[in-house]
């Protein structure tokens, strides 16, 4: 099964980028490049709801359809990059229970 994540990327001023989905809290990833970037947080989000479904918690669906940045968040940043990722979820997974983030 295949579930589209909404990504948050962020392209950080004399540095790397950074990536997280406000779906699934404490998923992060970083990378030097945007396509290193996609590829590791695609990475990330498998590796974090398969480690979830291992330890018997929910996987979160995804349903985040936007992000609200507030002006502290461009401190530090030159820009944004929101976008879906699809990311496949291993099969014993999608027989456990879901939820949606807070």
């Amino acid at each position: 099964m295949i579930n589209s994540y909404l990504v948050v990327y962020a392209k950080y001023k004399d540095s790397n980028f950074s990536g997280c989905a406000p779906d699934v809290p404490g998923c992060v990833s970083a990378g030097e490049t945007m396509d290193e970037m996609e590829a590791m947080m695609r990475e990330a989000l498998e590796s974090h709801l398969e480690l979830l479904a291992e330890k018997g918690d929910a996987v979160p669906e995804p349903s985040a359809q936007n992000v609200e940045f507030k002006t502290e968040d461009f401190e530090d940043t030159e820009y944004f990059v929101v976008k879906k990722i699809e990311v496949t979820v291993p099969t014993h997974i999608q027989n456990r229970e879901s939820v949606h983030a807070a």
